[in-house]
């Protein structure tokens, strides 16, 4: 019986271990893929610049012309490299409904992913145009930049719903009773002022935000989440010493005190899940009306997307 205690111990410490990891690995991916679309865009807008800033008039005259045209090789690529993406992003709502998908990976990282993608296809969407945003290709790209600006906004509000149901049921003076606790830890510990911990920790009346517009609300919500960067960074300045100030960035950026960096961090984390369940109504109510919105906005940029593919291979620009 203790062996098999053990054996089963072993097997939950690792799996616990293998989280971290995993999370870990997906971070550093997301952050390469947002490097490399970042240099992607950057680069081509570098050597395209001269040609872009062109008239429409001028730039068959430009050595460049033959090479981002639309028709041209590399105008041609960047359109095959938006058609990739564009199939990329629609396998995520795809997802859901085809189990053989959805056993890989987690939602969460279809969804960063997803993200990725849907930033980076309206830049090399515009790349492909040249630029030049007119007739049928020119609506299906502003439907497109709206997805993928209302995307931004979705995943901000998807990130505000707490994802485990226990969390979501917590009451308002249950709340208040472990912020209470955790301020008394913090004082106690004598590394943070409670003046500043009672600012980070404090949250408008739950009446108040109740009677708030959802618009209003959710504006709210938002400079709750920057005034707390900058509640943060003040928190952490008391700790600051000599040239710390300026590595720190005027404590913007995290410290070497570990002691103090695991108490700012209890009590960021605390504020950020009572903001969140403060204005969970709202935030659970605009996302559903940004799901009525952002899908046919997504399949209408797909019929014109593919009317406009369709229209060139019939016109022999391929």
């Amino acid at each position: 019986m203790s062996a098999n205690a053990t054996a089963t111990a072993r097997i939950a410490s690792t799996a616990s271990a293998a989280v971290p990891d995993a999370e870990r690995r997906h971070r550093v991916r997301l952050y390469a893929l947002y490097v490399l679309a970042i240099a992607i865009n950057l680069a081509i807008f570098i050597y395209g610049f001269d040609y872009y800033k062109l008239s429409a008039m001028d730039r068959p005259f430009s050595p460049k012309h033959h090479l981002l045209r639309p028709s041209g090789p590399i105008g041609l690529y960047l359109g095959f490299f938006g058609v990739a993406l564009f199939v990329g992003i629609f396998l995520y709502p795809i997802r859901k409904h085809w189990p053989w998908l959805a056993t890989i990976g987690n939602t969460r990282h279809w969804l960063d992913i997803h993200i990725v993608m849907g930033l980076t296809a309206p830049a090399i969407i515009a790349f492909h145009s040249t630029l030049k945003f007119k007739g049928l290709a020119g609506m299906a790209f502003w439907i497109m930049f709206a997805v993928s600006a209302s995307g931004v906004v979705g995943r901000y509000l998807y990130g505000q719903i707490p994802r485990k149901v226990t969390t979501a049921e917590l009451s308002m003076r249950e709340l208040q009773d472990l912020q209470a606790q955790l301020s008394q830890q913090l004082a106690a510990q004598n590394l943070l002022p409670e003046a500043d911990l009672r600012a980070l920790l404090r949250l408008p009346d739950a009446n108040r935000v109740a009677r708030l517009p959802i618009v209003v609300a959710i504006i709210y919500m938002m400079l709750l989440d920057v005034a707390r960067k900058f509640r943060v960074a003040r928190l952490r300045r008391h700790a600051l010493r000599g040239s710390a100030f300026l590595t720190t960035l005027a404590g913007f950026l995290p410290t070497r005190h570990r002691a103090v960096e695991r108490a700012i961090h209890a009590a960021a984390e605390e504020a950020a899940l009572s903001k969140r369940v403060l204005f969970l109504s709202r935030s659970q109510k605009v996302f559903h009306l940004w799901h009525v919105v952002h899908k046919p906005f997504s399949y209408a940029f797909a019929v014109l997307a593919l009317i406009h593919i369709g229209l060139q291979f019939v016109l022999g620009y391929f």
